[in-house]
């Protein structure tokens, strides 16, 4: 399989499923599905030995391609950080970490692996990936030759993948199956982290209503604009007779990809 420039592999993995699918930044962003696989869970062994027949397929040309792999968020853990005052070092960043994610998930954050966007003056987005699972995955990847470029979880890569389109004080959405995700800023500052449960046939009347109410329990005003990436309804970018905000659809039904694992690997690649 011959690379040419701009090209790459990106994996989907999901609770149930894997899918490899190669992008191209050559004459326009393309995307083609290369495998798929169904898995029992996403328990280390199991992946290993699913990626490994997934890359084996693709032949010895994947050697030296570099491999991105976006995590169903239930796989991982996603939070916000406000950093101590007088946070004077990058231990104490860590620490305020490391006690949130406890304070969360009722647990200290052995056996994960965090990385975030380390701030000192502001709140931080910050996540934890499994750490047998990171080392499956790299494992993987170096017995097939490829370079692993990063591992991220789905809303951290949809949030990278399209921020030269954000809007400044916008706030970002995502929606993958039946949840959304909102990042809520105040200006440039990232002041919340909501995750909702979107209900079948949720129009803009629902999303009008939903980010209203995520304004006053963050203690924010509501954006005048909200972008959303992922499977969000075409409904939700309705007017709605000029009140209101504005709601930016990032993906279309074709350049999203399609379902499950393939929608995964697709997140934020076409920015």
């Amino acid at each position: 399989m011959p690379r040419l420039p701009g090209q790459a592999l990106r994996l989907g993995v999901g609770h149930d499923s894997l899918a490899l699918v190669r992008t191209s930044r050559v004459f326009g962003a393309r995307r083609t599905v290369l495998a798929e696989a169904r898995i029992d869970a996403p328990e280390p062994e199991i992946l290993a030995r699913a990626l490994g027949t997934l890359l084996a397929g693709a032949g010895a040309g994947a050697r030296g391609w570099p491999l991105s792999v976006v995590l169903a968020d239930e796989l991982a853990r996603i939070w916000q950080v406000a950093p101590p005052p007088q946070a004077a070092s990058p231990a104490d960043l860590e620490a305020a970490c490391a006690m949130r994610f406890a304070g969360l998930f009722g647990a200290p954050p052995a056996g994960w692996t965090i990385a975030a966007d380390w701030q000192a003056a502001q709140p931080f987005l910050a996540a934890a990936l499994p750490a047998a699972l990171t080392d499956a995955l790299a494992q993987s990847a170096r017995a097939a030759g490829c370079i692993l470029v990063e591992v991220a979880p789905q809303f951290v890569a949809a949030l990278n993948g399209w921020r030269r389109l954000r809007r400044p004080g916008a706030w970002f959405g995502l929606v993958h199956g039946e949840v959304l995700t909102i990042a809520a800023y105040e200006g440039a500052q990232l002041a919340a982290l909501r995750t909702a449960v979107v209900p079948p046939g949720a129009d803009r009347a629902w999303l009008d209503s939903h980010i209203a109410r995520e304004a006053l329990r963050v203690g924010l005003a509501p954006p005048q604009q909200l972008q959303v990436a992922g499977g969000a309804p075409r409904a939700w970018a309705m007017d709605g007779a000029g009140k209101g905000f504005a709601c930016t659809l990032l993906d279309d039904a074709g350049a999203a990809g399609g379902a499950g694992a393939v929608r995964l690997a697709c997140t934020g690649s076409a920015a």
